[in-house]
C-alpha cells in the first residue's frame, strides 16, 4: 500500500489497470451524480405516495444537498489523510446503505433522514473519485483519463432521468434508490481489487470537525427557516430559532476558519479577487440552476401532463449538448479569455429560462420544451468550463484541488438555498404541486426570479472577471449541476 500522494507505479492510459481505475471512479461518481438527477423526476410520485405537502418534497432534495455541500471539503481532507481509496469505499458503502433506507422508508420523515445520510456518503466518495485518478495515473496521462471519466460519467448522468422515469413507470419510485445497491457492490469490489491506495504525506494537523459541524448547523438552520416560513409564519418560534441558530453558526464558522491552523475552508484563498468574483458568479448562476431543475421536473409532470419517463427524456438535451460543447467552450476561453463566455453564458441561459414560460398546461415537447431546454443547455455549455477554469487559474497551482472543492461547495450551497427559497418567493407551498393551475402560476414567477439571478451573474462577470487567457490545465472542470466534472482538456481526444 502506497503512503505517498502518487501511486507506487503510476498506471498508463489504455492499459488494463487504467481501465479498472476508470471503471471504479466512473461508477462511483455516477452513483452520486445520477441520484441528484433522478430524484427530481420522482418527486410527484413520492408526494402522492406519502400524501405530503410541497415543503416535504423540498426537504427530500435539500436534506441530501445540505450534508453534501457542508461536508464535501471535509471528505476530501479525510481522503488525503487516511487514504483516498479507503474513504471512497466507505463513502460508496455508506451511500448504498442510505439508499436502502430511502427505498424502504415507511414515511416521508424517514425518507428525508435517509436522504441526509445519502449526502454524507456522497461527500465522502465524490472528492475521492477524481483524486484517485489524479494520484493513480502518470502525469502525462491524467488529462486523457479525466476526459474519459467526465465524458463517460456524463453519459451515465444523461441516462439517469430516463432510467428513473422508467423505474417509476414500471415499478415504483423506491427503485430509484434501490438500483444503487448492485452498482455499489460492483464499485466496491473493483476498487478494492484494482485501485491503488494513495494519500497525501504532507497532510498534517487535526481534521476540522468543528468547521464541518458549524457548516451543517448554519446551512440547516437557514434552510429550515426558509422552507417552513410559509407554513409556520415569520413569527413562529421554530422559524425564528432556526434562523438565529443558522446565522450564528455561519458567523462562528467564518471566525473559526480564520483562526484554525488547518481549516476545512482556508479563507486566505479568497484574497484573490478573481477567485472571489468567480465564486460570487457561481453562487448566483448555480442558485438559478438548482431552482430551475427542481421545479421544472415537477412542472412537466404536474402541469404539462408528462409521464415520469417523458419528463426524464425531456431533460436529456441539456446533458447531451453539454457533453458535445463544454470542452470546446473551455478551449475558446483559453484563446479569448473568460469574460465574454462567462457573460454570454448566463445571458443565453436567461433566454432559455424565459422561453420556459411556454411550458404550461398541455405543453408540446417539440415546440415548447425542446427549444427552451436546448437554448438553456447552450448557455450552460458556454459558461461551465470557462467559469471553473477561471476559479482554478486564479490561485496557485498547488491550491487547485482546494479551489475546485470550494467552488463545488459554493455551487451546491447555492442550489440548496435556491431549492429552499425560490418556491417560497414564488408563492409555492403546501399542496400547490397537486393543483396544476396554482403550481403553473408559481412556476412562472420562479422562472422570472431565476432569469434575474442569471442576468445578475452576467453583469457581475462583465464587471469583475479579468479577461486573461487561461493556461492549459489538467485539473477537473467541476459541473455541479447534474453531472461529473468536465475538463478544459479536449475531452474528445480522450
Amino acid at each position: 500500500m502506497s503512503t505517498s500522494s502518487q501511486a507506487a507505479e503510476p498506471v498508463r492510459y489504455g492499459t488494463a489497470p487504467a481501465r479498472w481505475v476508470l471503471l471504479a471512479t466512473i461508477l462511483g461518481s455516477g452513483l452520486a451524480g445520477v441520484d441528484a438527477t433522478v430524484v427530481n423526476i420522482a418527486l410527484p410520485s413520492i408526494g402522492e405516495d406519502f400524501g405530503v405537502g410541497f415543503g416535504t418534497l423540498q426537504w427530500t432534495i435539500t436534506a441530501y444537498t445540505l450534508t453534501l455541500a457542508s461536508l464535501i471539503l471535509l471528505g476530501g481532507a479525510l481522503g488525503d489523510r487516511y487514504g483516498r481509496r479507503r474513504v471512497f469505499v466507505i463513502g460508496v458503502v455508506w451511500f448504498a446503505l442510505a439508499s436502502l433506507l430511502c427505498g424502504l422508508a415507511p414515511s416521508a420523515a424517514m425518507l428525508v433522514a435517509a436522504r441526509a445520510l445519502q449526502g454524507v456518503g456522497a461527500a465522502l466518495l465524490t472528492p475521492g473519485s477524481l483524486a484517485m485518478i489524479q494520484a493513480s495515473f502518470a502525469p502525462q496521462d491524467r488529462a486523457r483519463a479525466i476526459g474519459a471519466w467526465s465524458g463517460l460519467g456524463g453519459v451515465a448522468t444523461a441516462i439517469g432521468p430516463f432510467l428513473g422515469g422508467w423505474l417509476i413507470l414500471v415499478a415504483s419510485w423506491r427503485w430509484v434508490f434501490l438500483i444503487n445497491l448492485p452498482l455499489a457492490v460492483v464499485v466496491v469490489v473493483v476498487t478494492q481489487r484494482h485501485v491503488p491506495e494513495t494519500r497525501d504525506p504532507t497532510a498534517a494537523g487535526r481534521i476540522d470537525l468543528l468547521g464541518a459541524v458549524l457548516a451543517v448547523l448554519g446551512l440547516a438552520g437557514v434552510t429550515y427557516a426558509i422552507i417552513e416560513l410559509p407554513t409556520l409564519g415569520a413569527g413562529s418560534p421554530a422559524v425564528v430559532s432556526a434562523a438565529v441558530v443558522g446565522v450564528l453558526a455561519m458567523v462562528t464558522f467564518i471566525v473559526a476558519e480564520a483562526r484554525m491552523p488547518h481549516p476545512m475552508l482556508p479563507l486566505a484563498i479568497f484574497r484573490s479577487r478573481q477567485f472571489s468574483a468567480a465564486n460570487a458568479v457561481t453562487f448566483l448562476v448555480y442558485g438559478a440552476f438548482g431552482g430551475i431543475f427542481f421545479l421544472l421536473a415537477v412542472q412537466l409532470q404536474v402541469v404539462s401532463g408528462f409521464s415520469p419517463i417523458g419528463a426524464g427524456i425531456a431533460l436529456l438535451p441539456i446533458t447531451v449538448v453539454m457533453l458535445l460543447l463544454s470542452a470546446r467552450a473551455g478551449q475558446l476561453a483559453q484563446r479569448i479569455g473568460p469574460r465574454l463566455p462567462m457573460t454570454l453564458g448566463p445571458l443565453v441561459c436567461a433566454l432559455g429560462v424565459l422561453m420556459m414560460l411556454r411550458i404550461g398546461i398541455d405543453a408540446s415537447y417539440l415546440t415548447d420544451v425542446l427549444p427552451a431546454v436546448t437554448v438553456f443547455a447552450l448557455g450552460l455549455s458556454l459558461l461551465v468550463a470557462p467559469l471553473t477554469a477561471t476559479v482554478l487559474a486564479a490561485v496557485d497551482a498547488r491550491h487547485a484541488g482546494i479551489a475546485s472543492g470550494v467552488n463545488n461547495a459554493v455551487a451546491r450551497a447555492a442550489g440548496l438555498i435556491a431549492v429552499a427559497a425560490l418556491p417560497v418567493l414564488a408563492g409555492i407551498s403546501g399542496d400547490d404541486y397537486q393543483s396544476p393551475v396554482t403550481f403553473d402560476a408559481g412556476f412562472r414567477t420562479a422562472l422570472l426570479i431565476a432569469a434575474g439571478l442569471l442576468l445578475a451573474g452576467a453583469a457581475l462577470s462583465l464587471a469583475t472577471i479579468r479577461n486573461t487567457l487561461q493556461p492549459e490545465v489538467e485539473q477537473p472542470m467541476c459541473c455541479p449541476v447534474a453531472g461529473p466534472p468536465l475538463t478544459v482538456a479536449d475531452t474528445a481526444r480522450a
